[in-house]
């Protein structure tokens, strides 16, 4: 064999084996294939005493597949390491290179930023080794959340009977209990307004003798009422022509807020399905990438695609709506390493891919390659039209607009927030107005809503809290280790939620906030960049880690077990839940004097029946893993495998006779994996 390419994902590598020629063979690594091991001091991996020297084993389960790749690195002329194009798929590289002994005169490092035949082609032909600066970054980046989440979370189970902590996990935490707490000490301030209703439009007082008003109560509001008759003219016109900008091409992060806000996807379910558009779908006569990489905090896009997106708006639409590129706010935080997520071919419109996409698919592809149409066309225009009314005195204001020129709302209309109001033409309407009615509404100043995903991740990014390929993560942790809960789609923190932070910040206020983070993120980028030590700033963190962890550890208060109201039978003592690696469990509170605990007895539950099996015919029941998990088996197992997370529809698959399954609302069939 003359030449292997080893990428992460099997998805991938079948996609990209297609565009090659024989020569080569594209396997995949399924992922990483070491990590620090759980051994050493702490059980960190990690030699505090040797400048934080790591001891990296092999993950469990992954022995064979490292076998079968070392066979075939053996036998091969040449090595391409073709893992995902950033500080993570660097690492993953030069762990392959590492565990499989390839020689420095055997491999080339290859990144895909898209992945099509012309860029898979390109690419192998480019000459790059190992990034070994990039590496350091993510070898401390790792060493680093090890060291705070183990000792931290082990802190936390021990005295609080949380989860689990981390080292922007916490901060995030404490963003969303820190709202919390800011909305339940808002006192709200009443404050009223007035508004005139005509029979075109409506207008809302703001000015008296040219001073602002401010009415603080509805006595003043009907002081105010008592002075004005129904009678309006009008104080001046005034019309400006203004353009609409078009947004820039998505990043990560604000792909997963205008996906939580338009298309109500959590930030895991945008990046599983970002992540398969970017692997390659099979469509009629190909197999292709359809977006560029989606782990990114840049909005550059490449000069052929502004070329080619140019032409297709320009035969499309008309030159009139040919626009140009829009740049973006600069970030300081932000690694220009590749590109802002776009479609790989401006040809490849949603429509003539939807049959082969799922509805979810289909939906996130077409806000991604819409956006990035929308970025490189022509600004709108518009009218803007701004009425000022006279009674005595008393000044009311009316703001409208007409579009003049559509520009990139052709194509962006429907996922703009702003409506904006027409106005009729107060030029023929006269300049005297008798107002319908004339009203007083009261109102109360809110406090700042809670955070969402969305505005959790623009929140992250704007406080240089995280990177691209964390948040979804960091949000997923949350939920699931019951620190947050969800109402309206709105973060509200759990009890155990707001004790963790509190615990956190009584003792690690100057390590859990977010100056520190946000620092601590541009060392990790400066390591990646040459211009920090990484063991340096290993050192720098330990050193004032280590003393507060050892102070936490001796003086935190531990939260006491709660009492059930039962005696131990055997001494006497009080029985209280504790809470251990299944859950919660009843034992008795003078452990480990005494090592009673409670035996649960299991009521017999109600069978809850929801299909047949299309294996063997018997019923498909709800059942529950250890851990609480519900999933759907068959009744006759051992003798039936059948088992799925998703609740059967009882509905059997057209194509393969499978039962259809309820996944987020959607049928799908899972051996077909699309929806019916």
């Amino acid at each position: 064999m003359k030449n292997i390419v080893i990428v992460e994902s099997p998805a991938k590598s079948k996609t990209i084996e297609k565009y090659l020629a024989g020569d080569y063979k594209v396997v995949s690594s399924k992922g990483h294939i070491r990590d620090l091991a759980t051994t050493g001091k702490y059980g960190l991996g990690v030699d505090l005493d040797n400048d934080f020297k790591p001891n990296y084993v092999i993950i469990k389960g992954k022995n064979k597949d490292v076998k079968e790749l070392k066979k075939l690195v053996d036998a091969a002329d040449h090595v391409y390491l073709a893992t995902d194009p950033d500080r993570e798929g660097e690492i993953i590289s030069w762990h392959l290179k590492d565990e499989l002994k390839i020689p420095e005169n055997k491999y080339t490092r290859v990144t895909f930023r898209e992945i099509t035949k012309d860029v898979v082609l390109k690419s192998i032909q480019e000459e790059a080794k190992i990034d070994m600066d990039l590496v350091k970054g993510a070898e401390t980046r790792r060493i680093l959340d090890r060291i705070i989440g183990f000792r931290l979370s082990k802190l936390m189970q021990y005295k609080t009977g949380g989860k689990s902590a981390g080292r922007v996990q916490s901060v995030a935490l404490k963003l969303i209990v820190d709202r919390e707490r800011e909305i339940l000490a808002f006192v709200p301030k009443e404050y009223w307004t007035i508004e005139a209703d005509f029979k075109e439009f409506t207008a809302e007082l703001f000015k008296y003798k040219g001073e602002d008003v401010e009415i603080n109560n509805e006595a003043e509001a009907d002081e105010i009422l008592n002075k004005l008759g129904k009678t309006f003219t009008i104080d001046n016109i005034e019309e400006k022509e203004k353009k609409k900008q078009a947004r820039e091409v998505f990043k990560t992060s604000t792909l997963q807020q205008m996906a939580s806000t338009k298309l109500n996807f959590a930030a895991s379910k945008t990046m599983k399905i970002a992540q398969k558009l970017y692997e390659g779908v099979d469509l009629a006569n190909e197999t292709v990438g359809l977006i560029t990489y989606m782990r990114t905090d840049s909005v550059r896009i490449s000069d052929d695609f502004v070329k080619e997106t140019k032409g297709f708006i320009n035969g499309k639409y008309g030159k009139e709506y040919v626009g140009y590129v829009k740049a973006g706010k600069k970030n300081a935080n932000m690694q220009d390493g590749h590109e802002g997520i776009r479609p790989t071919s401006i040809n490849k419109t949603p429509e003539s891919v939807k049959p082969y996409l799922t509805n979810d698919e289909y939906k996130l592809y077409k806000l991604i390659y819409t956006r990035a149409l929308a970025s490189i066309m022509a600004d709108a225009k518009v009218k803007v039209t701004t009425v000022t009314l006279l009674n005595n005195d008393y000044l009311f204001k009316t703001t409208g607009s007409v579009l003049v020129f559509d520009g990139y709302l052709k194509v962006y209309q429907d996922y703009e927030d702003s409506e904006d109001k027409i106005l009729p033409d107060f030029q023929k309407l006269g300049n005297s107005f008798e107002a319908k009615e004339i009203n007083k509404y009261q109102h109360f100043t809110k406090p700042a809503s809670r955070y969402t995903e969305s505005s959790l991740i623009k929140e992250l990014e704007s406080l240089g809290i995280g990177r691209p390929s964390t948040y979804a993560t960091i949000i997923s942790t949350l939920k699931d280790h019951d620190y947050v809960k969800l109402e309206d789609k709105k973060f509200i923190p759990t009890e155990m939620g707001i004790e963790t932070t509190d615990k956190l910040q009584e003792y690690f206020s100057d390590i859990i906030n977010v100056k520190y983070t946000a620092n601590m993120e541009n060392d990790l980028d400066e390591i990646a960049e040459a211009k920090k030590d990484n063991i340096k700033v290993l050192h720098e963190f330990y050193d004032k880690f280590a003393p507060i962890m050892e102070d936490a550890l001796k003086n935190m208060e531990k939260k006491a077990p709660t009492a059930t109201g039962e005696l131990c039978p055997e001494c006497g003592g009080n029985l209280v839940i504790r809470k251990g690696k299944y859950g919660e469990f009843v034992a008795c509170s003078n452990y480990p004097t005494c090592k009673y605990i409670k035996k649960e007895v299991k009521e017999k539950q109600e069978v809850n029946v929801v299909a047949k099996c299309p294996k063997c015919g018997k019923d498909i029941i709800e059942r529950k893993t250890k851990r609480g998990k519900i999933f759907y088996g068959c009744s006759g197992y051992p003798k039936c495998d059948y088992a799925s997370w998703y609740k059967p529809t009882g509905n059997i698959c057209p194509t393969c006779g499978n039962l259809l399954v309820d996944k987020n609302g959607t049928e799908i069939c899972e051996n077909c994996n699309k929806e019916k």
